[in-house]
């Protein structure tokens, strides 16, 4: 590498790391769904400020 630009050795350096990113399997979030059938009765139908304030309410939040 001696006797190289510094924009030789720049172009080189991203030509490698962009080699090496198609080689790497793409991210692929796991299936975390649970059972169930939703939100209870009670909240089917209102604010999400009204679920967040039951969630904390015994906890002093």
């Amino acid at each position: 590498m001696e006797n190289m630009t510094l924009r030789a050795l720049i172009e080189r350096g991203l030509h490698m790391v962009l080699q090496a990113d198609r080689h790497v399997e793409p991210f692929r979030l796991r299936d975390a769904t649970v059972g169930g059938r939703g939100l209870q009765r009670t909240y089917r139908d209102v604010e999400w400020s009204r679920i967040r304030e039951a969630i904390y309410e015994e906890r002093g939040g």
